[in-house]
C-alpha cells in the first residue's frame, strides 16, 4: 500500500478548523488560488470565481486529462466550488459585491490596478464590508517602480534571488527545483496572512489588505545572503549541490548509480561520520575537526566521503549513516516516492476518485492536525458547476434571474 484513500465525507468540513469561513478565490493560476486551497483544506468555503467558458488558465496548465483539465488543476483547485462570473460587466461586478458581502476573504493574484479598472479595488469592496481581508498576491507587490510589470514565477525565482544561486558553479544559472516555487512559497506565507488577519479582525473588527510579491517569498527564505552581503561584500554564488557553510553537506554518488544527501551541520556529526567511514583519526586532525577547518578544505573532505558512499550500494550507506546517527537521505525521484514505505506509512500520497477523471494521486494535505484535521473533499471541479447553486442559496435569485444573466455573459 503506497498511498491513503480519500474517505473523509463532506460532511467532515463542518468540523475543520476553518469552518464557517467563506473565501472567495478570483485569482489564476498557482500563488493566491494556492492560498485559498489551503484554507479550503482545513474547512473554509472556497468559492472559485472563473470567467465564463474560460475558466482559470490552470486548467490548461500542465498534464491534460480525459474530463478536459489537467492534473494541475484537480489537485490545485480541490475542495473549491465553482462559480462563473464576468468581473469585467457591469452584472458581474454587482454580483461579485454582493458576494463580498456574505464573504470573509478575498484573494487575487492580477498586476497590481487590475480590481482597481474594473471598479473593484480596495475602496470599494471595504465599503461593501469593513471586515473583509483581502489577499493580493502579485509579481512585484502593489508599490514599488516595477509593480505594473508582468510576472510569474519563473521571473520571480530570478529577481528574488534564487536563480543565481542554483546549479553547478561553471553552468549558467538553473531553476530552483520548479518554475512555481515562488507562487507555492508567496500562496503559503499569503495564507498565513489571512490567519493572522482574521485573528486581529476578532479584535478590532475590521479587515486589511495583505500586499504580498512573489519574489519577496524567495528573498524571504536566502537565509544569510543578505547579511553577509551586506557586513562583509560576500556575492554568494552556484556552488551546486553545495552548502557554503558546511561541510561535509552535499549529495554523494553509491555503487548503484544512485545519490544520498549528507547533512553534518557541526562537529559532533563530522565525528560520527568519521567514525563510521573508518576514518576515526579525522575527528582529531586539526585539518578536519573544525567546521572552519573542512571548508578550507572542501574538495578534500568531499572526496573522501563520495569515495566512502561510491564504496558501496546506496540502502548499505543509509543504513550505516542511520545506526550512527548521521542525517543521511536518498535522493529521492517521484517512482521511487510511490514505493517507499515511510511515504506510505504517512499517507503523504492521497488517491481520490473523481467522477469526471478517475482516481488521481496527489500530496496529502498537510499539516497534520490532531484536533481539526483537513481533508480532500473532492478534486477541481467542472468550469461552473456550482455557479446556480451560490447564485442561488448565497445570493437568493431564482432561476429566471440566472438565465437572464447568463444570457448577458455576466456569468
Amino acid at each position: 500500500m503506497t498511498s491513503a484513500e480519500a474517505t473523509h465525507p463532506v460532511e467532515a468540513a463542518s468540523e475543520a478548523a476553518l469552518a464557517g469561513l467563506r473565501v472567495l478565490d478570483i485569482g489564476t493560476f498557482i500563488a493566491a488560488p494556492y492560498a485559498a486551497t489551503i484554507m479550503a483544506e482545513f474547512g473554509a468555503e472556497v468559492l472559485k470565481i472563473e470567467l465564463p467558458k474560460i475558466g482559470d488558465h490552470a486548467r490548461r496548465l500542465g498534464t491534460q486529462t480525459e474530463c478536459g483539465d489537467t492534473l494541475v488543476w484537480l489537485s490545485e483547485a480541490r475542495n473549491k466550488k465553482s462559480v462563473c462570473l464576468d468581473l469585467r460587466t457591469p452584472e458581474g461586478a454587482e454580483l461579485f459585491k454582493d458576494l463580498v458581502r456574505v464573504s470573509d476573504v478575498v484573494c487575487e493574484n492580477f498586476q497590481a490596478g487590475t480590481l482597481e479598472r474594473w471598479g473593484l479595488g480596495w475602496d470599494v469592496l471595504s465599503e461593501v464590508n469593513p471586515k473583509l481581508i483581502l489577499l493580493r498576491v502579485s509579481g512585484y507587490g502593489q508599490t514599488g517602480p516595477y509593480a505594473n510589470r508582468p510576472c510569474f514565477g519563473r521571473i520571480a525565482n530570478a529577481f528574488g534571488g534564487i536563480s543565481f544561486l542554483s546549479g553547478e558553479p561553471d553552468r549558467p544559472p538553473a531553476q530552483p527545483g520548479s518554475a512555481t516555487l515562488a507562487d507555492y512559497m508567496a500562496g503559503l506565507y499569503g495564507a498565513l496572512a489571512v490567519q493572522m488577519a482574521l485573528h486581529a479582525r476578532a479584535r478590532t473588527g475590521k479587515g486589511q489588505v495583505i500586499d504580498m510579491a512573489l519574489y519577496e517569498a524567495i528573498f524571504r527564505i536566502l537565509d544569510e545572503v543578505a547579511p553577509a552581503y551586506d557586513r562583509f561584500g560576500f556575492v554568494r554564488r552556484r556552488e551546486g549541490a553545495e552548502t557554503p557553510i558546511v561541510v561535509p553537506h552535499s549529495h554523494y554518488p553509491t555503487s548503484d548509480d544512485r545519490w544520498v544527501a549528507i547533512a553534518c551541520t557541526n562537529d559532533k556529526i563530522f565525528g560520527r561520520l568519521a567514525d563510521v567511514m573508518g576514518r576515526p583519526e579525522l575527528k582529531e586532525d586539526p585539518r578536519y575537526a573544525t567546521n572552519k577547518a573542512r571548508i578550507e578544505r572542501r574538495g578534500e573532505v568531499n572526496g573522501m566521503v563520495a569515495d566512502w558512499t561510491g564504496s558501496m550500494p546506496r540502502d548499505e550507506v543509509l543504513a550505516r549513516c542511520s545506526g550512527a546517527e548521521v542525517p543521511c537521505g536518498p535522493v529521492y525521484g517521484i517512482d521511487e516516492i510511490f514505493t517507499d514505505p515511510h511515504y506510505a506509512a504517512r499517507g503523504n500520497i492521497l488517491r481520490v476518485t473523481d467522477p469526471r477523471a478517475g482516481e488521481v494521486a496527489i500530496p496529502n494535505v498537510i499539516p497534520r492536525m490532531s484536533g481539526t484535521p483537513g481533508a480532500v473533499r473532492w478534486l477541481g471541479p467542472a468550469l461552473g458547476a456550482h455557479t446556480d447553486e451560490v447564485l442561488r442559496d448565497l445570493l437568493g435569485l431564482d432561476a429566471a434571474r440566472i438565465e437572464e444573466l447568463r444570457g448577458k455573459g455576466a456569468i
